[in-house]
Formats: structure tokens, sequence, C-alpha cells
């Protein structure tokens, strides 16, 4: 390639805005991508990293690098660098929410249509929160398995204590909004209990050089609460908005929207400020004073997850 090198370490779009975060994450998360095979996936990704050490094959187009650096970031882990499940990839939160809000709002007068489809929602949400999270944070099966049961078991008690209150209570339109409170507090219960590693030992923190600094619980606090947030907006559109039985285009639309907005609405390279350590990473806090007298950096950054 001949002119300027583009900086592939980066994100073509402004992320420090929210509008070039959401150009960024609708970048990345276009469903169409979930349908690159494995081959071009890691085709991809020897050309960026060929491209990083300026050895990429000649006659290589500023097109490719960046079409390389958009396979590579949709399907591969930001943290570890490892192939992500396509089930559990951004890109396929539309076809997958797609199906599975339709049909939550859809068949919602059954008892057993509702556990079905609470569970089926709750098992690709276990999927896709283990996917995403911060990999520098080691998950057990045990705790798996307990986010997974505590999830499902808090969406059903949700979604058939309101359908039963309601039945004789409200209209048809009110009870498909049922699907919605029990979507909102599974995500309230899944996500903190899937990522607990990071809560009882912290994320590790990088300053601005991207060196790694320390481990901080209050910064993974802060990020699991932003996912949180962001997981509860991204669903709320559709299960809001269009209580009455949809057209798939319409939520087609919606979801196209709203998986990108959600991801943009916080940095995925979230930080703190250092004096926050004092709160919940006191001892760490000490440590990095003595370890850095004179460098002591004012804000250190990490990896939220989606």
């Amino acid at each position: 390639m001949s002119g300027e090198r583009l900086d592939v370490t980066k994100s073509p779009f402004d992320c420090g805005s929210f509008l070039g975060r959401l150009k960024y994450f609708a970048w990345i998360t276009d469903p169409r991508l979930g349908l690159t095979s494995t081959r071009h996936l890691l085709e991809a990704r020897e050309l960026l990293n060929a491209y990083k050490q300026h050895a990429e094959p000649p006659g290589t187009t500023p097109q490719q690098v960046r079409r390389a650096q958009q396979l590579y970031l949709s399907a591969f882990h930001p943290d570890s660098g490892e192939l992500q499940n396509v089930i559990g990839r951004m890109s396929f939160q539309v076809p997958g929410g797609m199906i599975l809000i339709g049909a939550m709002i859809t068949f919602y007068k059954s008892n057993v249509a509702v556990v079905f489809w609470q569970w089926a929602n709750q098992s690709f949400n276990a999927l896709v929160n283990y996917t995403n999270r911060n990999a520098a944070s080691d998950v057990s099966t045990k705790r798996l398995a307990t986010a997974y049961v505590s999830a499902t078991s808090c969406a059903l008690i949700v979604a058939l204590g309101l359908k039963k209150f309601l039945a004789t209570r409200a209209s048809p339109l009110v009870q498909r909004f049922v699907p919605f409170a029990a979507v909102a507090a599974a995500n309230a219960v899944n996500i903190p209990l899937m990522r607990q590693s990071e809560l009882l030992e912290g994320v590790l923190l990088y300053d601005a050089n991207n060196q790694q600094v320390t481990q901080s619980r209050y910064a993974a606090l802060k990020g699991i609460s932003q996912v949180v947030f962001a997981r509860i907006i991204m669903a709320a559109p559709s299960m809001t908005l269009l209580p009455a039985l949809m057209e798939r285009l319409e939520v087609t639309r919606i979801l196209l929207f709203m998986v990108p907005a959600g991801c943009a609405i916080f940095p995925q390279r979230c930080s703190i400020t250092t004096d926050k350590l004092k709160y919940l990473d006191s001892k760490q806090l000490e440590e990095l004073r003595k370890s850095r007298p004179n460098t002591m950096p004012d804000r250190l950054y990490f990896n939220k997850g989606l």
C-alpha cells in the first residue's frame, strides 16, 4: 500500500461522542456480518495482523484493510482475541432478538408458552453475556449455572406472577407488557451473577498508554451497571412501543437501531478517576501510590464488556 497508513488499533469513528459510538457499533453489529464464514474471519485477522507489521500482500487497498478490521471487531473478543460463537456475537442480536421478542409478546396467553419463551430468551441472554464478558475475569461453571438458573427463575416468577395478577384486571394489550418486565428483571439478575467474579476480584485497569496498572471492584460495579442499563434499553422499544402483534419488518427496523444505540450509550473502553479506588479498592490504591509515586495516573481505563 502507498500513502498514509490507517491506524487499525483505533476505531474509524470518534468514540468519544455518542454519535461516533453509534456509528461504530452500527458498523460492527451489522447482522449481515454474522453470515461471514470462519475462513473469511480468520483471513481478516491475518490481514490485519500483517498490516500492523507492514507485511500485508502487495496491492492491498485501504478498503480491504477497513473491511478486515470490521470483520475482526465483529467476531473476535476485544480482550482475549478469541473467535466468539456466532449466536453470542452482538451482530446476532437483531435476528435473535427479533424471533424471541416477537414470540414473547405474541404467545403470552398460555403458561406453557410463557415458560418456554422465557427459558429460550434467558438461554440466549446467558450465551450473549458469557460471550461479551470481560475475558480477563474467569467465570467458573458453577457461577455460570447459578446465573443461568437464577435469571431464568426470576424471569418466570415475574412473567407468570404478573400474568396471573393481570389476567382479570387488565386488557390483553396491557398483558403484552409483561414480557418486558420479566426481561428487565432477569437482566438485573443475570448479568451481575454471570460476571460476579469481576465484582469479587475486580477488573484490570490500564493507564492511558494501555499499560496494566491494577484491579478494581469499583470499576467492575460501574461497568456491569452500565451493561445492565444498556441491555434493558435495547429491548425497551420493541417490547413497549409494539406490544400488539408486530410485522417482522417493524421489529427488524427497531432492533437494527436499538442494538448499536444500546451499545453506544456508554463507551466500551470505560474509565474511572484514580481516586475512585478509595471506595472499594483502598488496598490497590495504596499499592499504586507506592509503585508510582511520581507518575500516578489521573484516570484509569477498562473494558466494561457489552
